[in-house]
């Protein structure tokens, strides 16, 4: 009988049995089945079962959290249900038969715009910046003055300097930092050819030069097409062919144009590739995709793309600024979180990079912070109501902080959306907050950091309405929060498991009280776990300790004991320790899916292991050569017995060796 083979037929009979199972994988910590029809799925029982963490539904998968067991609670679960498994790349492709045309576009969009959103982020920050620097008069530095005399503006306020005006070196600044900016934003459709490259699995230099020849300078710039009239245009900006031309325009900060471009591209690299053959592949291929790619992107797809992305814009300026438009920011506003959830989010930075370059600012950003602001407030507000439970304080309070920076994965994976009532205080706040931005007209002229720090990217003359719609954010979560705990509102969650803590409580407990301290298994800099990229490990709800991004790639024992599981891909390793502690390390994110190319095992599953002894080589440039990070979290994955507290601050370089962790029992 396997160890888990109780466990899995209660998880096969809660997820609707195997009819209902498409396809199933695992991951580390999660077995991820496709289900025919998601409905039948039991989560309520599931999450019962003693050796499930936790569910959730990301991408068409319904996602089952277990812990560094899973490839033990696998093994059973295909043994007691016949079912055979699949690749983690079969599950996601099978996945997509649970999402409609609507759905696998929105997913397509996220998955492009992502590798982008560092830059984007940058971008925002800049432009924040420069927008305080050149575009807010401030009252302490004095009123304009043009040729002797006062300047007023059109109401007869006056109108006072900005600190570019009386600064040189702070002018100069602005105007540097002009050359980020510009670099981001304006040749944001290289990016973009890039990022549909990688996607597709195509070649992505080609992809690049590509989104080159949609911004180069030898055409006419996007921002000055409006200004330049058609007889201009025919005779100085286009090819001419003599029994035709082509206009010679630019597409600086089109979204549209560059995805259908990229996608052209792609497409075509695709279909040559079946059929021509791979020894001259190398020179009739690229010659073959990019030279009809960028002629469709500047007769059909570019002018095609600026009409739907003129068009898209239109109907989201129309609902952000028609007469609708509080009932448009309530439901937006409502709803971007669980998009977060889905992990479709993303797809909101096409629209609102298009309306920037359309309309000069987007309405939706101040939305998007403000949801964050909501979302943070209210897992704040649960800090403050559980602030003497250290383990729950641990997981609220930086989660609270990340919401107010703008990453709200921890706050929703790690309390909100599992205490339920806390998420609904957020969606109601962000809501309000969201009618309160589009009645006032708030517009951001760039996008990047969200939560607080958004309103660098406000255009100046909305700070005082943006602040006031902040406030909104800030107070009705916090206080909504307190008062569904209190009224027992959606509460259910929380008090079911504040019952099993109290059961779990009387049973005495086997575990060995021995305070342990573990050494670092890599060189790197050391985070904060809530730093991590995967919102699962970030939030806390796999356990406690701390994320590395290794600068070598040698993952060494931080403590004595068993290796409890190792992975077959050997991407992810677990130790047991004669005290009871269930350590899991996690070499990158995905890297599963490198299928043990660039690692090395040392040791076997059962094997005893001492402090130092190494147990994985890995390669780093494969890793990032994929397209993934080499992050590893070290966490204690038993986290109800045992307490687990960094040594020293975050983040820092730390060497291998040196003490990282403190793990003492509960």
């Amino acid at each position: 009988m396997g160890k888990y083979q109780h466990e899995a037929q209660e998880l096969l009979k809660a997820i609707g049995g195997k009819e209902n199972v498409t396809a199933v994988t695992h991951c580390a910590t999660r077995m991820r089945f496709v289900l025919a029809d998601e409905s039948k799925a039991d989560v309520k029982t599931i999450e019962n079962i003693p050796t499930v963490k936790g569910t959730f539904t990301n991408a068409g998968q319904f996602q089952v959290i277990i812990g560094n067991d899973v490839p033990v609670f696998y093994n059973d679960f295909t043994a007691v249900s016949g079912i055979e498994g699949v690749s983690k790349e079969a599950a996601k492709t099978a996945a997509k038969s649970n999402q409609n045309a609507i759905q696998r576009v929105m997913t397509m969009l996220a998955e492009i715009f992502t590798p982008i959103i560092p830059a984007i982020i940058v971008g925002g920050l800049i432009l924040g910046f420069r927008n305080v620097l050149e575009a807010v008069g401030m009252p302490w530095l004095g009123q304009q003055v043009a040729d002797g005399v006062k300047v007023f503006d059109a109401d007869g306020n006056p109108a006072w300097n900005t600190i570019t005006m009386v600064s040189p070196f702070w002018n100069g600044v602005n105007h540097f930092l002009w050359l980020p900016g510009e670099a981001i934003f304006h040749f944001l459709p290289v990016g973009i050819t890039w990022s549909v490259s990688r996607k597709m699995g195509t070649t992505q230099i080609l992809g690049i030069v590509l989104g080159i020849c949609l911004v180069s300078p030898q055409l006419l710039n996007a921002y000055a097409v409006p200004d330049t009239d058609a007889a201009t245009i025919a005779s100085d900006w286009v090819w001419n062919f003599g029994s035709f031309t082509i206009n010679r325009i630019g597409y600086q900060a089109q979204v549209i144009p560059a995805l259908l471009a990229g996608l052209s591209l792609s497409y075509l690299e695709i279909f040559w590739r079946k059929r021509i053959p791979e020894v001259v592949s190398m020179i009739f291929v690229p010659f073959l995709s990019l030279i009809p790619a960028i002629i469709l992107a500047h007769t059909i797809l570019g002018p095609l793309g600026w009409t739907l992305g003129q068009a898209l814009s239109t109907v989201v300026l129309a609902g952000l600024t028609g007469p609708f438009k509080a009932v448009f920011g309530a439901i937006f506003g409502a709803l971007y979180a669980p998009f977060v959830i889905t992990g479709l989010h993303h797809m909101t930075n096409a629209i609102d990079t298009q309306l920037i370059a359309d309309a000069g600012g987007t309405g939706l950003w101040p939305m998007i912070a403000l949801s964050n602001i909501a979302q943070g407030s209210a897992v704040l507000a649960y800090y403050f109501m559980n602030r003497h439970n250290e383990k729950e304080a641990q997981i609220s309070l930086p989660a609270a902080i990340s919401a107010y920076l703008g990453v709200t994965e921890p706050a929703l994976f790690g309390v909100n959306v599992k205490y339920v009532y806390p998420f609904v205080a957020g969606l109601i706040g962000s809501g309000l907050a969201g009618l309160i931005s589009t009645s006032l007209n708030i517009t951001a002229n760039a996008i990047g950091v969200g939560g607080l720090p958004g309103i660098l990217a406000i255009k100046a003359q909305y700070w005082l309405p943006f602040t006031f719609a902040m406030a909104v954010a800030i107070a009705i979560p916090f206080v909504l929060t307190f008062f569904f705990r209190k009224a027992g509102i959606l509460t259910k969650a929380e008090d079911e498991k504040l019952q099993a803590a109290q059961e779990a409580a009387s049973v005495p407990s086997t575990v060995v009280d021995t305070p342990i301290q573990l050494i670092s298994p890599l060189t790197g800099e050391a985070r904060d776990l809530s730093q991590a990229i995967d919102p699962v490990f970030s939030s806390g709800v796999m356990g406690k300790g701390i994320v590395i991004d290794p600068s070598e790639g040698k993952l060494f024992a931080p403590v004595d004991g068993e290796v409890s599981v190792l992975f077959p891909t050997f991407h992810a390793i677990g130790i047991t320790t004669s005290t009871g502690i269930e350590l899991l390390m996690h070499i990158g994110m995905d890297t599963v899916g490198l299928e043990g190319k660039g690692f090395t095992a040392h040791v076997k599953q059962g094997h005893k292991v001492k402090a130092g002894d190494l147990l994985i080589d890995f390669d780093i440039a494969v890793i990032k050569a994929a397209g993934l990070v080499a992050e590893t979290p070290i966490i204690v994955t038993n986290q109800t017995d045992f307490d687990t507290q960094v040594i020293g601050n975050l983040p820092r370089t730390i060497t291998q060796g040196e003490t990282i962790l403190t793990i003492t029992k509960n």
